[in-house]
Formats: structure tokens, sequence, C-alpha cells
């Protein structure tokens, strides 16, 4: 971070690999989609794009500095006005018009091509020769099951998680990170909400599916789930294209642990028609594996003690309505939500230091 002397504050952003370059002239590409008018929707701020400036090889990136701390799942336990915001400005997000994003060229993801999109990862995870039998089948029932896919593609951040929120006293400030923002399938936005600890999930839901414009889909849960398990396969694929042993075994590990509850038969299912989701116990274990990012070596970090309040999925059978008794205490879909969060951020590339550069006119 830098001041200029006109007292304003900025951040500057120089990528260190090529994959963190990529993401930050994505991100630039969406802040300019991001207009005065669309952003006016939204009840957060998102940074300006400043300027920039050559760097050795790559460039530095310079945006305005937004007020606000990284927020952390359990604050939205024991702040539910901060549950509320949240749910509220991700609702805002989905609730925009999508031509904006056709006009600026960014991606568009009808539901079949969702669908499609899903079955061609499972197809490569399976490709490998290591996804077990067990998941393949479920995974493969998931896309086959046309109830699941019959859904509106809405305006999407594409890869939000809990950090992605600045937050303060009040609520969320600011929202980070735009470089997947498309039309697409709304539930790839929620992994991390179903993991938020105590009642906060649940309070964070309703408060989407009240402020959600034209309400959500019945199903809209079952596929965010299938979505943080297939977080598992694309660290198997990661592992497979960097050729990494580690991360090939690391993954092998973790979708090992996620059969053993689909074997289990004793949770709730992905749709009407596939098997049970991982138990709350493998999954506190599983999490313990997790690493950060696909390009760290730091470290894994030690998760905190999981929560088992989750969400019953017939929650969602009425279109923007949400029963709070549907939502709470099932143990079994604590699995695959706690399995969502832990795979959110694995293969984020946001390899990205900051630090002042000298701006022309200083």
């Amino acid at each position: 971070m830098l001041s200029i002397r006109d007292g304003n504050e900025l951040i500057v952003r120089v990528p260190r690999n090529q994959a963190a370059e990529t993401e930050q002239s994505a991100d630039l590409v969406a802040l300019r989609a991001l207009s005065t008018g669309v952003r006016s929707r939204l009840p957060f701020h998102v940074a300006d794009f400043v300027g920039q400036a050559p760097v050795g090889s790559t460039r530095a990136v310079v945006y305005q500095f937004l007020d606000g701390t990284p927020a952390e799942p359990a604050m939205l336990e024991y702040s539910a006005d901060l549950a509320h915001s949240v749910g509220r400005s991700i609702a805002a997000v989905h609730s925009l018009p999508t031509a904006f994003i056709g006009d600026a060229g960014l991606p568009q993801q009808s539901a079949d091509e969702s669908r499609s999109a899903a079955a061609s990862l499972i197809a490569r995870a399976a490709d490998t020769g290591r996804l077990p039998a067990a998941l393949l089948r479920r995974w493969e029932q998931a896309t086959d099951d046309a109830a699941l896919w019959q859904f509106a593609p809405s305006v999407i951040n594409g890869k939000l998680a809990a950090d992605s929120f600045l937050v303060d006293d009040h609520g969320v400030t600011a929202v980070l990170g735009w470089s997947e923002l498309s039309v697409g399938d709304a539930a790839r936005d929620l992994h991390w909400v179903l993991a938020a600890p105590g009642e906060a999930g649940e309070t964070t839901l309703a408060a989407y599916t009240a402020a959600r414009s034209g309400g959500i889909d019945r199903l809209l849960t079952q596929r965010a789930l299938l979505y943080a398990e297939l977080e598992l396969a694309r660290w198997l694929l990661h592992g497979v294209a960097n050729r990494s042993d580690d991360i090939i075994a690391d993954a092998v590990q973790m979708l090992d642990a996620l059969v053993e509850g689909v074997h289990s038969h004793s949770m709730s299912p992905l749709t009407q028609h596939t098997g049970p989701v991982l138990a709350v116990d493998d999954v506190e274990q599983l999490l313990a594996q997790t690493p950060r990012s696909a390009g760290s070596d730091a470290p894994r970090e030690t998760p905190g003690a999981l929560h088992t309040d989750s969400y019953d999925l017939s929650s969602f059978e009425l279109e923007g309505e949400l029963d709070s008794e549907q939502v709470r205490n099932s143990d079994a879909q604590a699995s695959a939500v706690q399995a969502a969060a832990a795979r959110t951020s694995v293969l984020a590339t946001d390899d990205l230091d900051t630090g002042p550069i000298e701006l022309p006119g200083r």
C-alpha cells in the first residue's frame, strides 16, 4: 500500500508468476466491465483501476485502496448482521442484469454448458486412472440427472470465498477478486457459505434467498455440494498436469476419504438418485491435510474444530423460500459443506506481491 499527495491510498500488485499475471489481466477486464451503472446496483465497493507501470518482465497494477478486514467464516457465527450483509451482497451480484457480461466479452455459460463442463472435468479425472469407481458413479449420476441442471444462469463472481469480502462493524464494505466474473451457475459462489459455522450459514442463505431477484432454483445447494466435491478432482488434475507426486498422493488420499463416506449410506445425497456424502469425522481428517493453494509449498494450516450444523437439501424445494427448520443440524450434509470451503482456495493463483512503485508526477 502507498499514499499519494492528495492523501488517497493505493494498492500495488505485482504478479510473481504467469498464472498470477493472467489472473490479474482477467481481473482488469472484469473491473472495466463493472461500470458506474452496474456498481450502483451493488451494496458494496469494488476497486477502481488507477494505473500500471512496468516492473521487470511484468507490470505492477495500481488499484484504489478499499477499507475493511478480510472476512472469515467464523465471523458470521458471531454477527448475524454480518451474515445478512454477506447474503445480500452475494444476492446483489447474482441479481445483476446479464447483458453487460456479453457486452464486455466475458464468458457466458448456459445450464447445459455448466453440466457439460462438470461432466468433462469428471471424465478427465477418470482418465487419470486414480478416481475411485464409487465417486465416478456418484458424480456421473449427478451430471445425468437433468433435474439438477434446470436453472437460469445469472451473473456470478466465480471464485467467492470468505476472504473475498472486506468487512467492518456494519457489514460488507467491498468485494475483491473479479477475475472469473461471468454468467453461469450461482451455486459456484456458495461453497464457502454452506461451511459457515453454527447457524451462520442458515442466516446467510436466508438473507441471500430473500434478497435474490427472481428467487432461487430448488436444487441450488445440491449443485454447490457437487462443485465442492469436484474441487478434489481439480486438485488431482493439477497434480497430474504438474507431474507432482506429492499433490497426486494428497488428492488420492482425500478422494479415498470421500469414498468412505459414499459407502457409509448414512447421509443425504447430492441428488434424489445419488449416494451419500462424506462423514464429518472423515472431513475433519481431510481438512487437516488440505493445502491452501496449488502454487504454495508453505506448511498446511491446521483447521479449527468442525461444526456439524448443515443443510437438509429439501430447504430449497420452494423457490425463493427457506424454511429454517429444514436447514439445520444434519451431520450428513456437513461433509460436502466443509469440503466446499476446504477446496474453494485450493487452486487459487493469486500469488501477488504488493509494494510501492514510483508513480509519474510524484
